[in-house]
């Protein structure tokens, strides 16, 4: 799966073959045939294991943020933009597979299978919030929708951008984001950025 993963990054979606992933692996192809028997397998479980590990992050961020409804919805949002997680592969496997959803479904099952549960986390995080953002027009799920939004766009930014979006201008857009949306927090929420 890594050499899937890393085959995606140099190479495309379209040009990773079982041959290409079990030459980098070390594998004979006829090896990466028996264990995944297609490519679209081979790239289902590497999607399913990327998930994993993103929830995983994620929920660990949660963990870590203590009981703070702010802090907690900081700690949700700036955990899609952590260095660890947020590399140039993972952005080149989730770039490849988030343009490959509408024509394979299997793929677009897995993805929605997975943003379900943290769709859900950002949602209850942000109504734990809702009555501190003082423009009554939001609700928590607009107010989800749109951390989640500006998030896909950093990774999409990152992606293309490298040198222009970093994480660290990634991080300072979404903080002082927040901060707009809880104004009475403002001063908790930018020292997360310092």
């Amino acid at each position: 799966m890594d050499a899937a993963l890393s085959s995606i990054a140099e190479r495309g979606l379209s040009s990773t073959t079982l041959a290409t992933v079990a030459a980098a692996a070390g594998l004979s192809q006829g090896a990466a045939v028996f264990y995944f028997k297609s490519k679209d397998n081979l790239i289902l479980e590497t999607l399913r294991n990327h998930y994993e590990e993103y929830t995983d992050f994620w929920k660990k961020a949660l963990a870590g943020a203590g009981d703070d409804p702010v802090d907690r919805l900081v700690a949700l949002v700036l955990s899609d933009v952590d260095e660890v997680h947020c590399t140039p592969k993972n952005m080149a496997l989730w770039s490849a597979i988030w343009s490959e959803t509408s024509a394979r479904p299997r793929f677009r099952e897995v993805c929605e299978g997975y943003d379900a549960e943290r769709t859900e986390e950002m949602r209850a995080a942000c109504e734990a919030v809702i009555d501190l953002v003082p423009d009554g027009h939001w609700t928590a799920v607009s107010l989800a929708d749109t951390l989640d939004s500006i998030t896909d766009g950093m990774w999409t930014r990152m992606h293309i951008s490298p040198d222009y979006m970093t994480h660290e201008r990634a991080r300072g857009i979404i903080v002082r984001s927040l901060a707009t949306f809880i104004p009475s927090r403002t001063k908790d929420i930018l020292a997360k950025f310092s």
